[in-house]
Parts: structure tokens; sequence; C-alpha cells
């Protein structure tokens, strides 16, 4: 445990927020997700309906945008994981906060040139570099947790991290698109939100308590090609910790297909406008955090991945119902938010998409708790590292599958049932590789062998 005041008895969750040893991190790391949202919903947004690039057309900027962010993931994951293993991590902490603050400095420059040939350039410079700065700091968020709180406080400590996750993108995005679109003045509103967040996430950051780097002499490897193989050789060593990985970059491939077609299923199928396309997003991101909040409750405290097969149950049966209740919806002029929630018919759609993204909160908890104490402690950073990789590739995957199955001329509900299926596939051959998810709970962390 590190300095703070860890009580004696195992903690509720959203006690947490009142002490030194979790408050600072979650509201560091609330702010530099929203951040990233912010400003990549921002700049989509600007490309999109403000700028006229033949360089980059509306139709691909989502996509540009998106891919250079995730790139760092691929690349640097293995590089971070070594990082965070070897340096004391509220130290890594405050200079990756305060790295984010001289970027958003830089791209302060690219919000406040309109109409200057490097504007755009320079805005995607700094989205990398905001994707490098997410990359090194998420093996500190996952290898944290278990260095600060005790393993019965690991359920709800993961919680209010996943709650508090989700509900950052969401109202990243929320402020991104009404700032960017305030008339004259939107770029320079982005500008200053975004340099006042990451000066709040390193202020937060600066309460951390000390955690002890757990493998000071660790020689880093510099070549990420190698080391990226080395972290994935490592983790298929112990056949259920990959098994998990795997289970968790699943669900972050189901949450992708979603998000990425909120759009067109909004208009094309639900008749929707944007502001029901940021309806679905609300109620996407409410469930998934709510379904977080609920796994310390329903695991009574424990890292129990029975409430996986669960959620994944609920992921496939709420996903085919939002298929067939889509189905002969009538054509209609596009409507608003309050037109679209007065027809019956809709309120089954919102309720199926709640409660499938409820579904995917239960489900990712657990696997993510039984992750970090299935992890060695001098290693466990380097098996985030490895995680965050194949999110990313199983991210970019699910983006390139979507893609072709709408190529082939399937709607957005097709896809989604095709997803919903596979769920089903995947979620079986989870249960079939983790033993312990038939067990119900996995092992407690001196059970497991170092």
């Amino acid at each position: 445990m590190s300095p703070g005041d860890p009580p004696q008895e195992p903690t509720h969750q959203f006690a947490l927020l009142g002490q030194r040893r979790f408050a600072p991190f979650f509201w560091t790391q609330f702010a530099g997700a929203a951040n990233d949202n912010l400003f990549k919903f921002a700049f989509t947004m600007l490309v999109t309906y403000q700028l006229g690039l033949a360089w980059l057309p509306p139709s691909m900027a989502g996509l540009v945008i998106g891919a250079v962010f995730i790139l760092p993931f691929v690349l640097f994951s293995a590089t971070s994981g070594q990082l965070a293993d070897k340096i004391e991590k509220s130290r890594l902490v405050r200079a990756l906060k305060t790295l984010e603050v001289l970027i958003m400095l830089m791209a302060a420059l690219g919000w406040l040139a309109p109409g200057q040939p490097w504007q755009v350039p320079l805005l995607l410079v700094c989205t990398f570099l905001m994707g490098l700065h997410s990359t090194l700091f998420g093996p500190v968020k996952y290898a944290w947790l278990p260095q600060t709180l005790r393993e019965s406080e690991l359920m709800g400590g993961n919680g209010m991290v996943e709650m508090g996750t989700f509900v950052a993108i969401l109202l990243g995005n929320l402020a991104g698109g009404l700032l960017i679109a305030l008339p004259g003045q939107g770029p320079a509103w982005v500008a200053a939100a975004c340099v006042l967040l990451a000066v709040a996430g390193r202020v937060a950051a600066g309460a951390m308590p000390t955690a002890p780097a757990p493998d000071p002499h660790l020689v880093i490897n510099w070549n990420p090609v190698t080391e990226t193989w080395r972290n994935l050789r490592m983790a298929r060593e112990e056949p259920q910790l990959f098994s998990t990985l795997l289970g968790i970059s699943w669900m972050w491939f189901f949450g992708a297909v979603f998000l990425s077609l909120f759009p067109g299923f909004a208009r094309e199928v639900l008749h929707g406008n944007e502001r029901v396309a940021s309806l679905l997003l609300i109620l996407f991101s409410v469930g998934i955090g709510s379904g977080a909040l609920l796994c310390e409750r329903l695991g009574r405290g424990r890292a129990g991945l029975a409430l996986v097969p669960l959620g994944a149950l609920g992921m496939s049966v709420f996903t085919i119902d939002l298929y067939f209740a889509v189905r002969g919806l009538p054509a209609s002029s596009l409507m608003g938010a309050g037109e679209f929630m007065r027809h019956g018919v809709h309120w089954r759609v919102m309720v199926d998409l709640l409660l499938l993204s409820l579904s995917t909160g239960l489900y990712s908890v657990p696997m993510y708790a039984f992750m970090q104490r299935r992890s060695r402690p001098t290693h466990r950073a380097r098996m985030v590292a490895a995680l965050n990789i194949l999110n990313a590739l199983f991210m970019v995957l699910s983006s390139l599958l979507a893609g072709a199955l709408l190529g082939l001329g399937l709607t957005s509900p097709e896809v989604f049932l095709c997803v919903a299926l596979a769920n089903a596939v995947m979620t079986l051959w989870v249960v079939v590789a983790v033993p312990a998810l038939r067990q119900g709970f996995g092992p407690s962390m001196h059970e497991v062998k170092p």
C-alpha cells in the first residue's frame, strides 16, 4: 500500500474519492480522458464542417484523426510498459502531465491560426503527441490500482475508473462539439478548454502519493518491435491471463463498432439528427458507467469473474433485440431528440442500448481486476502495455470489419447483429479458456505463482 490513509476495512468505491491514495489519480485520468476526446472531436468537427480541404475530405476526417491518435499505441505501448515498471509512478505521471500541458500549448497555436496552411498539419502532429501521451499513461493507469488498493477494493476501484473514463469521454465529446460550433470564437474556446484541462490534470497529479517502482533495475529495450513481441510472448506464457487480455480487447472491439456506426445508425435507420446521435452516445456512456459501478455490489467487493458471462449474455441478448426493435421503422424526415423520444417505439431502442452497454460494464470491470491480480507485480505494467497493443489492434480490426460489412451491403443493424452473434462465440471461448470463470472467482494474488 502507498501513503495516504487507507482504512482497516475495505472502502466503498465512492468513499475512495475522499482518499489521497485514489482521488488525485482518479481526477488526473478523468481530466486526461476528457481532454483527449474534447480535442479529437472538436478537430473532427472543424475539418468536417468549417474547413474545405481537398487532401482531407469530411468523409475521411474522423478515420484519419482516429488513426493518427491510435498509432502510438501500436508503436510505443511496449516501451511505455517498461517505463511504468522501472520509474516511480507518481513522478512518471507528473512528467506526462507536464508533457500534456506543452502539447496543448502547441495545439493552441493551431487552433488560433485559421486559414493558415500549416494549421491542420500542426493539429495532426498534436493528435499524434496526445496519442503518445495516452500510450505512456495507460500502463501506469491500470498498474497503479493494485499497488495502492486492497485486493477487496480492486473491483470498486476499477469500476470507478471505468465509469470516470466513459463519463469523461462523453463530456469531452459534448464539450468539443459545443465549443467548436460557437460562432466566430469556437477554436479559441477549444484551445482554452484544452489547456485548462491539461493544467487541471497536472495539478491533480501533483497530489498523487508515491508508488514505488516494482522493477527499478529493469534495463529498457528501446526497440518497440522486439519488445512488443516479448510482451505478447510473456502474456502467452500464462494462458488464463492471455485469454483475459483477449477478452478485454474484445470488449473494445464490440464498443468501437457501436461508436463508429452511431452517426449513420441515427440518421439512416432511426431518422434522427445530430442530437439523436448524441443521445445514443449519452445512453451508451451512462450504461457502461452504471454497469461498472454495479460490479462492486454484485461482485461483493471481490474480483469475481462470475459477472463476465452475465455481462456477455446481456451484450448479445440486448443487441439482438435492438436489431429486431428497429426492423420496419417507418421512413420519416430527420427528427430532433425531443420528437424522437415522443415515439413509443423508440423507447425500446433506447432501453436496449442502455442495457447492452450496462452489460458491457459488467463484462469488462471484473476482467480488468482479474488481469491486475493475475499479473506479477514486477511485470504488471508490461502486461497492461500488451493489453493496450491488443486493444489498438482489435479497434483497428473493428473499423475494417465494419467497413467491409457495410461495403457488402449490410445495414448498421445487421452489422450489430453479426457482432452480437460473434460475441456469443467469443464468450463461449473465453469461458472455456479461463477456468476461473466457471468457478466464479479468480485466484487471489498470493495464489498466483511469481
